[in-house]
This record gives C-alpha cells, sequence and structure tokens, in this order.
C-alpha cells in the first residue's frame, strides 16, 4: 500500500503549483466526496471518472467561482499523470478520506479558503483605496512578495492592464470608421447580405463608425502564451509577466494572427523579448513594447495628474469591478462549502 504521506505530498505539491482557483486541487476534492457519499468509483480505474469529474468540479466551482476551468483537456487531464495525482496515489487519499470523514476533502477546501483570505487582504487594499492613495506599484508588489498569490500575479497584471487601458479609450472618447472604397460600392451591393451581417455597411450606408473599445479574452491558459486582451482597431495584446525563452516568445507571437501586437511586460524582460523576437524574425509584428514603469506612470498621471479628477474614479471603479468578476468568492464564502461542514472535521495529520 502507498504511504499516506507520498499520497499527501503529492496533493501539496498540486496546491501549491495552483492559481487561486485551485481547479485540479478543486477536481480531486470531487472526486474523494463523491467517493465517500455515494461508494460509486473505483479509484484504481482513473477511465471510469476522468470525464466525470470535470463535471463535479465545474459544478461546484460555479458556486465557489462563477466560472470553470477553461484550459485545454490534454492540461486538465494532466492531474492524473504519474507526476501529479496518478490513481494508485488518488486511491490512498480515498481510503485516507473514508477513514477520516472527510478529512482530505476539507484539507484541500482549508486550503482554497485560506489562499481566498490571503488574496482578499492582498485586494482589501484596491477594494478599500481611493484615487488619491491608491499606488499600483504597493498593488502588484503584495502579489509578489506573497509566495501563496504568486501563481496569481498574472491574472491581475491582466486587470491592472485592462482597467487602465479601457479607461482611457472611453476618457478620450475613442471612435472606429470602417469604410468602403468608393470604386468599390459596386461589389458592395453584390454582397449586401453579407455587407449587412458581418461589416454593418450596405450600399447605401458604406461607412460605419463605433466607439473603440478593449476587451479581455478571459481564458485561463495554463501554459501562459496565446490572446490576453484586444481591440476593436487593430492591435491584439499579449500580457507577460513571468520569464520568456525563445520557444515561448515564438509560440506568443505565432499564436496571436494580428500583425499589430502590443507586449506588456516587467522592464527586466524588454530587451530579451526585443532580442528574441529579432531572432525568430517576428519584430516586424510587434507594434509596441509596454514595460511597468510605463503602466507606473500612467496610472500616477490617470490617478493625480492634469485630468485625475476626471478619470482617476473611473480608473479606480473599473479595476475593482474586474477584481470582483475574476475572483467572486473573495468577497464571501459560499454556501457550499458551509453546508458540508468540513470545520467539523479534525484530523491530525491533515490539519
Amino acid at each position: 500500500m502507498i504511504d499516506r504521506e507520498i499520497a499527501k505530498s503529492a496533493l501539496d505539491k498540486i496546491i501549491k503549483k495552483s492559481r487561486v482557483h485551485l481547479y485540479k486541487p478543486i477536481q480531486i476534492a470531487e472526486i474523494l466526496y463523491r467517493h465517500r457519499l455515494f461508494g460509486d468509483i473505483d479509484l484504481l480505474n482513473v477511465e471510469g471518472y476522468r470525464n466525470k469529474s470535470k463535471k463535479w468540479r465545474d459544478d461546484i466551482c460555479i458556486q465557489l467561482l462563477r466560472r470553470v476551468s477553461t484550459s485545454s483537456q490534454k492540461y486538465q487531464d494532466d492531474v492524473f499523470n504519474d507526476n501529479a495525482m496518478p490513481p494508485i496515489l488518488l486511491n490512498q487519499l480515498g481510503i485516507e478520506n473514508i477513514q477520516t470523514g472527510g478529512a482530505v476533502e476539507a484539507y484541500i477546501y482549508r486550503n482554497f479558503t485560506a489562499k481566498h483570505n490571503q488574496l482578499s487582504e492582498a485586494l482589501a487594499y484596491c477594494l478599500n483605496t481611493t484615487k488619491e492613495i491608491f499606488d499600483v506599484n504597493i498593488f502588484i508588489s503584495s502579489f509578489r512578495q506573497q509566495a501563496g498569490l504568486k501563481r496569481s500575479i498574472d491574472k491581475v497584471y491582466e486587470i491592472i492592464v485592462f482597467s487602465l487601458f479601457s479607461t482611457l479609450v472611453e476618457a478620450l472618447d475613442l471612435t472606429v470608421e470602417i469604410s468602403v472604397n468608393e470604386n468599390k460600392k459596386d461589389l458592395l451591393q453584390e454582397f449586401g447580405d453579407f455587407g449587412i451581417k458581418i461589416m454593418c455597411l450596405d450600399f447605401n450606408n458604406p461607412k460605419y463608425i463605433q466607439n473603440a473599445k478593449v476587451y479581455r479574452v478571459g481564458v485561463t491558459n495554463a501554459a501562459d502564451r496565446g490572446l490576453d486582451m484586444y481591440s476593436n482597431w487593430g492591435p491584439a495584446i499579449q500580457i507577460k509577466h513571468l520569464s520568456l525563452d525563445e520557444t515561448l516568445a515564438e509560440d506568443i507571437v505565432g499564436g496571436v494572427s494580428s500583425d499589430r501586437i502590443v507586449i506588456v511586460c516587467k522592464e527586466a524582460e524588454r530587451n530579451v523579448i526585443l532580442s528574441l523576437l529579432n531572432q525568430i524574425g517576428w519584430k516586424s509584428r510587434i507594434q509596441s513594447i509596454v514595460t511597468e514603469t510605463d503602466l507606473i506612470s500612467w496610472y500616477e498621471k490617470a490617478l493625480r495628474g492634469r485630468f485625475g479628477n476626471e478619470i482617476g474614479a473611473s480608473l479606480i471603479g473599473k479595476l475593482c469591478s474586474e477584481i470582483a468578476r475574476e475572483f467572486p468568492s473573495v468577497l464571501e464564502m459560499p454556501e457550499v462549502l458551509m453546508s458540508r461542514h468540513y470545520e467539523n472535521i479534525n484530523d491530525t495529520f491533515w490539519e
């Protein structure tokens, strides 16, 4: 029989590597919950619960997080790999969980709660601030300095960038116009239904104007590559908080079908990124590189510069609303965990 120390060590590694949403640990917890309550799972037969457990995880994540995992199926299935939580280790956790009346489940959800309490304290700085005192550098640093939050700093970074960009785009009253070349109006008339359905244009209205907007893609990608934000006037925006290597740099640019890419990164990464892009021949596709120094400067101007009274409060409001949307469980403890009474389960080994 596998020693419970080995099984717990494997679980701890998964918890430690997880971002604050803890999708993989929650999936394990829900498998163990089902196994304990209904006894209808053979934990040694992974095919019996591989796909079903994703639904069990998603069902509770909707209640805990108001979202579900959007990572690739391959990444989600990695939880059962030999270097993560293979069936033989999960079976040992199942034995432990039944013998202790749910202590392993409680352990996982206590870790979830602890991470979210830690997150709540960090986010409180933003949620309880004003434009006069908010310092984006302090906010970012609070995530870098806490080990339990480092895995989630990329999402916080994304929120910081989106809140600033969208606030400035709205404050500037930017508009985007598309129009048809006068010499092509006959072609537009030929494809009139296409023009109306796809471009909001027709023969009598060959010009369309709309408000400029920035959008978050909102898809969690475990490999930290791909598109993070996009605009309706052209640029695709990739936010890179983690360090790059040549392969990842190529994946980032090659994975975004735009010839105008804006990269947001740490100051120390700027020259590395430029060098890598030159090496792989992609520099021509980069419209600009925005660094953390730029972000800090722009936040200062937006909050306390000449137009601080006009846009500062809107920026803080946008920041807070995006935080609440990304991390809803920091505002209150979900009822589903309270209803299971994990607080009443005590086991010295699983404290």
